[in-house]
Parts: structure tokens; C-alpha cells; sequence
């Protein structure tokens, strides 16, 4: 079935949300919390491991009841069934989305083209079982029998994002293999990567669903070069695996069959960990804890599919995020993990988000009258209070932020963890309270400063608050709740998307830019520079002339 375009600006529900933002866009968040003593209870949702207070946002139970309004108007419930069964949502592409079927049980039946698609879901996280035991207990060695030390995964946009931060992320588990991943064409890059390997000890992992991306095809290229300096071509089958589906291409390469992994086109890449694309996961931290981490997805999936949406974690933070886009007009919001090992999450969101939902369009083709995609940024705490958070505090612009969080350290240090929970909780208390102008003052009294000076400095050192934020409190980062958080913010863009009437997965608007370089390499490397804007002609002649 396919999505409907409803223009969420013409519902009922959108202009009643209009007026009711004019009603409470200048209210201060302190006054409902003075007013209500049950407001951080009624704006919490507990579930399984998680503690997610959304009181701290510009919100009243009016605000919710609107966009559960809006949720029925646009028909959300239909879009989530049609999004799990299977039907072709990706309609410009005439693809189904199913990064949810791949952490489905094995019990599961989900059509596509009328064949089930779980057997070979199953199939093939068979294989990355037998092939990832394999190459951790060492039956699988090298060229010159020596067990595999390195994992090295060639892959860009998501065959790089997803399985880099996973591995970051769950790095206390990991095995006695080293992953390192190569993605940038910049050849400098790949080079830093080669000069810790030793090519006896390295495994590679290719992974290009076409086996043609230039930046993972010309590392792929490179890679092969320096490895067969201390290799033959027969020991290639032996270090190298693909995760693709042009097969040719693949075996031409030298990679034996039985290597080779499938992509399928109804997983979109930012949205492939979970699939063979993760088999640099499975390899760093063992395929038990691989499996974990779907298991948690699939947890994540059950929840937003069946949980009411006044309590549904993935639609109340959609909710808030077009609430502060669509009607503050806030450009970003911000992703604040206060874990060092989130330290990629960030910027794995930045692919997640802003490739699906930086749409002009609405389904029905017409060009969109409102603000759809949001410019996602974020780095740990308490890292960040030291970099951007006075401008999140004293800046002129809104900028909501998650705040992530977990209550048990990894290896226990009570000490260290107490500070970084302090640290975390009361930031997200400062955003909301600020410092007014009296306990400014008060604060000068104490200290020596003449009465001048005093005045002086008291409008520098107030801030009003009222900055909003939603805290996402979890038991522990463990593979299961990692899984979780991943899919919780994949179903929030899900239904960002619903509400914007846009097509969230495709991504037409990074092929000009591919095609444009493929153009422009052959000048690089020819007397001849064709036609084009002054600009770029002039910066073409300036490289080629160096």
C-alpha cells in the first residue's frame, strides 16, 4: 500500500497547534514545573531499561494532545503497518524499507514480491556466525598460516558510518582483533591505515552494494596493490571478503565465492548495520554481541509497532523535534552522549537524518511550503560544556538537545561516573533554570568587586533558560541497549517523515555532486578543461597548474 500525501499544514490539528503555540511560545518551562509538581512524572515514559523525561521541553498536555490529533489526521498507524509489512514506501524507487526485517526472529514471515525474506535474512546471519567464529578462534588464518589480528573495513557513507560507530560504541567488548576502517578517497587516509598492518595478519572487508563507489573501490584498489607486495594473487581469497551484490565484480576482484555477503535493495545503507554490512561488528566484539544488538533493535521495533503513541518513545521525541522546527523554527538540535564511547554517535546521526529527511518535496510532488530535515551536531559530555555549550546557555538561537545518558559505568569506577552523572543532570537543570538577574546580583555581593563593577557585570553573567532538552536515562551500554537507542531514533525519522509527507529513503540529492567529479577527474587528468562557471574553472586550472 502506499503512503498518502497529506499536507500536515492544511490538518485541523496543524492550525490548532498554530494557535496553541502563540498561547505558550513566551512561557517560561519554570512556571509549569512550579504550577505542577506531577509534571516530570506525566512527561516520562519507562520502558525496559529506559528513563526518558521529555518535562524539560516548551511543552503543556495540550501540546501532546495536538500532535496525537495530528498523528491520526495524517494516518501515522497505516504508514507504521505498511512500513513493517513490507509495502513499497520508498515509492520513487519502488523499494520496500526493511531494516526492521533484518532483527526480526527467525519465526517472522515478512513478504517482498511475494517471497518471504526471512529464511535468507537467517541465511545469512548463519554465515557471519560460522565466518566470524571462524576468523576469532583462529580456524581461518592467512597466506602464511598466522591467525588474524586486524580487521580492516573499506566502505563509505552508511558501509562506514554505521559499522564504525557500533564498533566505537561497544569497544569494552571487543575481541583481541584491531578494526580499523578506511572511507575517505583521500589518499593520505588509507596510507595512515596501512602503516600499522601487517599484510600477513589482516583480514579486508569490502563493502560496496555495486562494487563501483569510486572512494571504496579506488581504497579497495589500493589496498589490493600494497597487500599483493607480500602476497600472491591466490592469497587474496584468503584475506579479502565483499558485501555486495554484483557478484562479477566481486569475483573479478579475486574474492572467492564463498566470501561474498549479500545486500539487498529494501535496506537502505544508512540504515544496514544490521546486516552484512555489520560483519565488521560481529568480527570486533563476537557475533553473540552482534546478536544482541539486534535482539535490542527488535525490542525497539515491538515497542514503536505496539505501544500507544502517548507513550511511544520514537513518536513523542518526532513529536517534539517538528514541535521546535516547525513552530520555533529552530534549525538543530543537538546530541549530547555522556559516554566517551558514543563518541561517534553524533555523527552517525548526521547520515541517518539529514540524508532521509532533507526533502523539498512532498509525496505528491508538489515543492514543500515548510521546514522538513534538521542540521543534527553533538559531542560528548562533559566534553562539549568545555566546547559549544555557551551558546546553548547564552546564545541567541533555540537549539534543542538529547542528552544520553547511563546510570552504571562499564568498568565501574564510582568515582569518575559520579561526576560525569552530576555533570549530566545538571546541565539539563541549568538549561531549564538559567540564572536570573537576582541571583546574579546576589552572587556579586559576595565577592569584592566595587558596586560599578558590579553592575557592570551583572548582564553579562544572566541567562534566561527555558532551553529545552530530553534526557534519555539508560541502565547501562551494553550491545542490547545500544541496539535500542539505534532504533529508536531509525523510527524517528520514520515518522518525522509521515508528518512532513515526505519520502524519507531516497536520496537523489547526492548524485549531482558524484557525477559532477566523475566529469571533473577526467580534466584533472587531461590538457582540456571544459565549460563551467568561472569559479570552478578557475579552481580546476589552479590544481592543474600546480
Amino acid at each position: 500500500m502506499a503512503l498518502k500525501s497529506i499536507d500536515p499544514t492544511q490538518t485541523k490539528a496543524w492550525k490548532k497547534l498554530e494557535e496553541h503555540f502563540e498561547d505558550i511560545k513566551n512561557v517560561h518551562m519554570k512556571h509549569w514545573f512550579e504550577e505542577d509538581t506531577n509534571r516530570a512524572n506525566r512527561f516520562t515514559v519507562k520502558w525496559d531499561d529506559f528513563f526518558v523525561d521529555y518535562s524539560k521541553n516548551r511543552i503543556t498536555q495540550t501540546t501532546i494532545d495536538l500532535f496525537l490529533e495530528l498523528a491520526e489526521e495524517v494516518e501515522l498507524k497505516n504508514a507504521i503497518s505498511s512500513y513493517f509489512l513490507g509495502d513499497k514506501i520508498n515509492q520513487t524507487e519502488q523499494r520496500a524499507v526493511l531494516h526492521t526485517a533484518l532483527r526480526a526472529p527467525e519465526t517472522a514471515e515478512i513478504f517482498v514480491d511475494g517471497e518471504n525474506i526471512i529464511p535468507r535474512i537467517h541465511e545469512t546471519r548463519g554465515k557471519i556466525k560460522s565466518f566470524t567464529n571462524s576468523i576469532v578462534n583462529g580456524k581461518h588464518t592467512g597466506f602464511t598460516g598466522k591467525s588474524f589480528t586486524d580487521i580492516v573495513n573499506i566502505g563509505i557513507g552508511g558501509s562506514d558510518l554505521g559499522p564504525a560507530m557500533v564498533v566505537e560504541a561497544l569497544s569494552y567488548y571487543k575481541n583481541h582483533l584491531t578494526t580499523h576502517f578506511v572511507s575517505n578517497v583521500d589518499g593520505d587516509h588509507v596510507n595512515e591505515v596501512l602503516k600499522k598492518l601487517n599484510p600477513e595478519t589482516t583480514l579486508f572487508v569490502i563493502v560496496s552494494k555495486t562494487f563501483t563507489t569510486q572512494e571504496t573501490l579506488s581504497n579497495a584498489n589500493t589496498i589490493r596493490q600494497w597487500f599483493l607486495q607480500s602476497a600472491n594473487k591466490d592469497a587474496i581469497s584468503k584475506h579479502f571478503v565483499a558485501v555486495s551484490t554484483n557478484i562479477e565484480k566481486v569475483k573479478e576482484f579475486g574474492i572467492a565465492s564463498e566470501n561474498i555477503f549479500p545486500m539487498w535493495n529494501w535496506v537502505g545503507g544508512r540504515f544496514s548495520l544490521w546486516s552484512a554490512v555489520g560483519l565488521s561488528i560481529s568480527l570486533s566484539v563476537g557475533y553473540d554481541n552482534f546478536s544482541a544488538l539486534l535482539s535490542g533493535a527488535h525490542k525497539m521495533d515491538e515497542h514503536f509497532k505496539n505501544e500507544p503513541f502517548k507513550n511511544n518513545i520514537p513518536v513523542i521525541s518526532a513529536f517534539l523535534s517538528i514541535w521546535y522546527n516547525n513552530f520555533f523554527k529552530a534549525e538543530s538540535e543537538a546530541i549530547i552522549p555522556y559516554t566517551q564511547y558514543l563518541n561517534q554517535f553524533a555523527t552517525y546521526l548526521q547520515q541517518a537524518i539529514m540524508e532521509s529527511n532533507g526533502k523539498t518535496v512532498m509525496r505528491n510532488g508538489d515543492i514543500v511550503t515548510y521546514q522538513t530535515g534538521n542540521i543534527i551536531w553533538g559531542e560528548p559530555g562533559t566534553n562539549s560544556q568545555h566546547a559549544f555549550f555557551q551558546l546553548l546557555h547564552q546564545g541567541t538561537k533555540l537549539i534543542p538537545a538529547d542528552f544520553i545518558g547511563f546510570k552504571k559505568s562499564l568498568h565501574g569506577n564510582k568515582e569518575h561516573h559520579n561526576k560525569l552523572t552530576s555533570n549530566f543532570i545538571a546541565q539539563t537543570e541549568a538549561l531549564l533554570k538559567g540564572k536570573p538577574k537576582t541571583e546574579v546580583k546576589r552572587e556579586l555581593l559576595d565577592t569584592k568587586l566595587s558596586k560599578n563593577a558590579q553592575k557592570t557585570l551583572t548582564a553579562f553573567k544572566i541567562f534566561e533558560g527555558n532551553e529545552p532538552t530530553t534526557t534519555f536515562f539508560i541502565d547501562k551500554l551494553t550491545p542490547q541497549s545500544l541496539g535500542k537507542l539505534i532504533a529508536m531514533y531509525e523510527h524517528k525519522i520514520f515518522v518525522q517523515g509521515i508528518i512532513w509527507n515526505i519520502f524519507s529513503y531516497d536520496q537523489f540529492g547526492v548524485e549531482l555532486g558524484k557525477q559532477l567529479a566523475s566529469s571533473i577527474l577526467k580534466e584533472l587528468n587531461s590538457v582540456k578543461t571544459k565549460s563551467h562557471d568561472s569559479s570552478t574553472k578557475n579552481l580546476i586550472n589552479y590544481y592543474k597548474n600546480i
